[in-house]
């Protein structure tokens, strides 16, 4: 847990240090540290659920022909 909660703070502190150093704004690097993981938990739920839907569609059936590898006459 210490660990992940050390990671946390590098990636608060990095995510600032980018913003501050594109905007040179300690507003706008603040508002980006604290809205881009928001954001990113929505997009990685919208992510996962995608990923659910796709990984659920069974694949398109073979033709023997293509499951041999040998080319269609």
């Amino acid at each position: 847990m210490a660990k992940s909660a050390a990671f946390g703070i590098v990636h608060i502190l990095t995510s600032f240090g980018v913003g501050y150093a594109l905007t040179g704004s300690v507003a706008l690097a603040g508002a980006i540290t604290l809205v881009e993981p928001l954001v990113n938990t929505v997009a990685h739920y919208g992510f996962d659920k995608a990923w659910d839907r796709w990984a659920a569609t069974p694949p398109a059936p073979v033709s023997p022909a293509e499951a041999s590898g040998l080319p269609a006459h």
